[in-house]
C-alpha cells in the first residue's frame, strides 16, 4: 500500500492549491487528482447533492488504487466526510477555514471569512467558530461567484476585482486584521488580495496545515513511500482540460500528467 497514489478531489480547480502544498512537502509520493469541475461549486448545492457527488468522487479515486483520501474542499468536507470516514477503509483528510490560527493571530479581535454558502451554513464551521473564536467577532460573507471565475481562468479579471471589492467592504469596515480564505479555490485569489487589502491584513489558509496532517497520517498508518524517486501525477477532470493544464503548468513537467474523462 505505500506504493500506491495519495487521492484528492475538489469541485475543480481549487484543490490544487492543496496539491500544491502536499507535492513540495512530500516530494516522492505519486498523486490522483480529481477535478469535478462539471458539477462546480458545490457551495451552491444542497447537503444531499454534495454528499452524492463525494461518495462518487472517493470510488473513483479507491478505483485507482488510493491510499488515502485528501477531501480538498471545504464544502464537501463540511457536509460529507463523517459519513466518508464511517463508510470506507481509508483515513481521510478534512480542509475547514483556519478560524483557529486567525484567532490566535489577531488585534483587533475581528477577523473576516470568505467562504462558500455549503462552507458557511455547516455545523462544523459553527462549531469551529464556537470552538476557536471566543471573544472574537467573526464577519462572515459569501464568495457567490468567485469559484465560477476561477474555473474559467479569470483570476485577475474587472469582475473579479468587482465582486472581492463587494465582499471585502464590510469586513474592512470593521477593522479585520486577518483573512480567512474558507475554499480552496480561494488562494489563486492571493495576489489580487494583496491589491485591495491593507498591508496590515493577514491572509490565512489551510494548505500547509492539509499537508502537515497529510504527511502526519501517512507516518502514522506507514504508508509513506520508501522509494526516493520524484512522484508521478495524475489529473482527471470532466470538462475540458485547457485552464487546468494552465494551473499546473503540466507542459514543463515530464511527471504531470492531465486527462479528460466522462464522469
Amino acid at each position: 500500500m505505500s506504493e500506491n497514489p495519495i487521492g484528492i478531489f475538489d469541485s475543480g480547480l481549487g484543490g490544487t492549491s492543496i496539491w500544491k502544498e502536499i507535492r513540495s512537502l512530500l516530494p516522492y509520493e505519486d498523486t490522483v487528482y480529481l477535478a469535478d469541475s462539471k458539477n462546480a461549486p458545490y457551495g451552491e448545492k444542497s447537503k444531499k447533492d454534495i454528499l452524492a457527488l463525494s461518495v462518487k468522487n472517493t470510488e473513483f479515486l479507491l478505483s485507482k488504487g488510493c491510499k488515502i483520501i485528501v477531501v480538498a474542499c471545504n464544502t464537501a468536507t463540511t457536509n460529507a466526510i463523517d459519513y466518508l470516514r464511517k463508510t470506507y477503509p481509508v483515513s481521510f483528510i478534512g480542509i475547514e477555514p483556519a478560524i483557529k490560527p486567525a484567532a490566535l493571530q489577531t488585534k483587533s479581535k475581528t477577523v473576516g471569512v470568505l467562504a462558500t454558502k455549503g462552507t458557511l451554513s455547516s455545523s462544523l464551521f459553527a462549531s469551529t467558530s464556537e470552538n476557536h473564536a471566543n471573544g472574537i467577532e467573526v464577519i462572515e460573507r459569501e464568495g457567490k461567484g468567485l469559484v465560477r471565475l476561477i474555473e474559467e481562468g479569470k483570476i485577475k479579471s474587472i469582475e473579479t476585482k468587482e465582486l472581492l471589492q463587494k465582499y471585502l467592504g464590510p469586513m474592512l469596515e470593521k477593522d479585520i486584521d486577518c483573512l480567512v480564505l474558507g475554499c480552496t479555490h480561494y488562494p489563486y485569489l492571493i495576489p489580487v488580495l494583496k491589491e485591495l487589502l491593507p498591508k496590515e491584513v493577514k491572509i490565512i489558509d489551510s494548505g500547509l496545515a492539509v499537508a502537515r496532517q497529510t504527511k502526519a497520517i501517512l507516518t502514522k498508518e506507514k504508508l509513506l513511500r520508501e522509494v526516493n524517486t520524484v512522484g508521478k501525477h495524475q489529473f482527471y477532470s470532466n470538462i475540458d482540460t485547457l485552464v487546468l493544464e494552465q494551473f499546473l503548468d503540466s507542459k514543463n513537467s515530464n511527471t504531470i500528467f492531465v486527462r479528460q474523462l466522462d464522469f
